[in-house]
This record gives structure tokens, sequence and C-alpha cells, in this order.
């Protein structure tokens, strides 16, 4: 059975968001998008929620993003290679090759797609996550915390939903990034 892997940028002091909405603060470091493009080819499917979806789709529908190196050039390719589910109930259509839209999250669609998964799938947004943690569904979740504080914004893990961890593992790297690996007690 495939894994779903819960994938999140946090600050230090736990937002994936400061206050305006923005993720700027996330510089661009070529030690973790190396990272970051390894973990990312490991994934068959990835589940979004609109925002993230929206993010992410430019790495297929700007070329100019992945003429930028030949490390977001391959990004860019692993990206593309994997399925995408993308939960809103306002998208009509999507931007992006090898998308599905869905209007609700469901945890039983989500509980078959894991058991007949070749490879794990990823989720991202903390809502859609949020929902998944509620139902039982994340077998792990992976925190790159960046060496900032915000001061607030949008959680990386949901409020009002008790979840203890078990540790799993670290990396560090050279520019104090630190990803957290945990899995949920009792997955």
């Amino acid at each position: 059975m495939a894994k779903l892997i819960y994938v999140n940028n946090v600050s230090v002091d736990g937002y994936i968001e400061d206050e305006s909405g923005a993720f700027a603060w996330l510089p661009l470091d070529d030690e973790v998008f190396t990272f970051t493009t390894d973990l990312v080819r490991s994934v068959g499917t990835f589940l979004y929620g609109r925002r993230l979806y929206e993010s992410m789709a430019v790495w297929e529908t700007d070329p100019a993003l992945a003429a930028q190196s030949a490390r977001m050039a391959e990004f860019a390719r692993v990206w593309q290679a994997a399925d995408k589910v993308v939960y809103s109930t306002t998208l009509t259509a999507t931007s992006t090759a090898r998308t599905s839209l869905e209007r609700r999250f469901d945890p039983a669609a989500v509980r078959e797609m894991k058991a007949t998964a070749d490879s794990d799938l990823m989720i991202g947004g903390a809502d859609l996550a949020a929902q998944a943690l509620r139902a039982g569904l994340v077998d792990e979740c992976q925190l790159i915390v960046w060496p900032v504080s915000v001061g607030g914004g949008k959680p990386g893990l949901p409020p009002g939903v008790r979840t203890d961890f078990e540790f799993l593992g670290e990396r560090r790297f050279g520019n104090g990034v630190v990803v957290l690996r945990y899995r949920p007690v009792g997955r």
C-alpha cells in the first residue's frame, strides 16, 4: 500500500504563509531545491487544494520557469510526470495534463487510491491536509522548517486537530533549514 505524505514548507513559528498570504520568505536554495526534487521524484500522485495547485501549475504552464536552470528544468519534468488530483468547488477546469478535478475530499476514495497506487501520494495545502489528518489517512508528515519567524498567518498543521506523532528523522541543510519527518501515532 502506498503512503500518503504531507509535505510543507513552514516558518520556525509554524506558518506556511504570513498574515498577508505570502510565502516570499522562502529563499531559493540549491541544496533544499535538489532535496525537494528528489522527494517529488518518488511521488506518483499529488493531492492539492485549489490555491496550492494554482501555485504549482506554473511548473507546466510557464516554460520560462524551467528554462532558468537545469535544476528547475528537472523539477518541472518530475512534477509534470506525476498525476494530480485537485479538490475545488470553484475551479471549472485544470490547466495541466494528468490532472483531475474533484469537488470534495472523499476519504474513501483516497483510501482506494492508496491501496491501488504503485507510488506514494503527496498531499499539499494545509486545509486539505487537515481533512486527511482528521480522516486518519496521513502516513507521514515532512515539515521543511525555514529559519525565519513570520509572526502569524496560516498554520502548517491544522488548529483544533489533536495528533500525536512519532519522530522518524531529520535532515539539516547548510542554510539552517531542517526537514523533520514524523508519523502520526497509530499509522
